[in-house]
């Protein structure tokens, strides 16, 4: 018998290695730019190519958390994501770049949807909120992968070792974590969509998620950009770095936070962290302001996901694998449209001007959740 508590650390593991693989693309998507001579247009319509494979793995995601055990879709997910990241480094064309992204897409939701089912259904072994740890190590992972990368960087190390060697540890914790991992977890009812009007439990959540998406998507995909073409700073990677250090700082404490202040509140904290901070970097584009604009950002966009996430487990209407994969479909359109609307903006005009973007998305959370929790209280909730 595997303990909670085991079942914890291994699946803290996934998440941090998630984010660690996450991080790794993300960091390096300036040295693809440079490599396939993009311009900022050309870079979001490549962008595009990760939303439209996730919204195609999105439906058999959830089939597969449906049909089988969620630990089945996790392990094959990522173990099948490690290889598709390797992948990306040994494109030549511009379009076997796209399809290696839109595989390494594809396996990231199928992993994102397995991994989220595993860790609410863990939450009811504990009394204590746990959620946001989870996505908290998730955070970690892509701090030490920017890390990682930016040393890598540093040393000219180039971009297909690079990518292979972070597959090959991945590999390696498919392989020898998987026998941690929950197991007769799927959900016997509420394994399908029911076609008619929007359930707005659901819907709410999903708009919220969605402006943050747009924001954290923006960020992961353009931060590095911002820093190397805006701010003119040789190691591009420091906008992303500090970024993802205060998402998973503020990630840790949101349980913390959500047991003092409430849902309702964190929400509209989290936006307001959001608006100061993209104020800041835009307004005054210098390193420092910079830097401390993208902490606001990472510190206000780290709570909506998982209080979103952990809101939808509790549906009334669906299991907690079909409301994330329903949840997920919002998150995935605000990436689609996300990255490659800054890419267009900022070819039309600049790249300041198109994070603008990001701050009116994140105001958009406080009319949107405050609507979201009266719906809930109508409900009895």
């Amino acid at each position: 018998m595997i303990s909670k508590s085991k079942h914890r650390i291994f699946l803290s593991l996934f998440f941090f290695m998630s984010g660690f693989s996450f991080a790794t693309w993300a960091s390096r998507i300036p040295t693809i730019k440079t490599a396939f001579g993009f311009n900022e247009a050309e870079l979001g319509a490549i962008l595009l190519a990760m939303p439209v494979g996730s919204l195609i793995g999105l439906p058999i995601s959830g089939w597969l958390v449906a049909k089988y055990n969620s630990r089945v879709p996790l392990a094959i997910g990522y173990g099948l994501n490690a290889l598709s990241l390797a992948l990306i480094g040994f494109t030549q064309h511009t379009y076997s770049l796209v399809i290696a992204v839109v595989l390494f897409a594809f396996t990231t939701r199928i992993f994102n949807i397995s991994v989220n089912t595993q860790a609410i259904t863990l939450q009811q072994q504990f009394e204590q909120k746990i959620i946001g740890s989870f996505h908290g190590f998730w955070s970690t992972g892509g701090i030490a992968g920017v890390a990682f990368s930016t040393l890598l960087i540093a040393l000219n190390v180039s971009l297909q070792l690079h990518l292979v060697i972070v597959a090959v540890i991945a590999l390696a914790l498919t392989c020898y974590a998987f026998k941690y991992l929950l197991k007769d977890d799927r959900s016997s009812t509420g394994n399908k969509i029911i076609m008619g009007k929007p359930d707005p439990y659901i819907l709410y959540l999903g708009l919220v998620v969605f402006c943050s998406a747009i924001c954290e998507g923006g960020m992961f995909d353009w931060s590095g950009i911002y820093f190397q073409e805006v701010l003119n700073v040789k190691i591009f990677t420091y906008g992303y770095l500090i970024f993802m250090t205060f998402m998973a700082l503020s990630r840790f404490l949101s349980d913390l936070i959500i047991a003092r202040f409430g849902m309702p509140a964190t929400y509209i904290m989290s936006a307001l962290f959001i608006v100061a901070g993209i104020a800041m970097a835009i307004i005054v584009p210098t390193f420092w302001t910079a830097m401390i604009g993208f902490s606001l950002v990472g510190f206000g966009t780290a709570a909506v996901v998982p209080m979103s996430y952990a809101l939808a487990g509790a549906s009334s209407k669906y299991s907690p694998g079909m409301a994330i994969s329903i949840i997920a479909t919002y998150s995935i359109t605000g990436m689609l449209l996300g990255p490659p609307l800054i890419g267009y903006l900022a070819h039309a005009f600049n790249l300041r001007v198109s994070f603008i973007i990001f701050g009116l998305c994140g105001l958009m959370l406080i009319p949107i959740s405050q609507m979201f929790f009266r719906h809930r209280k109508t409900l009895g909730v």
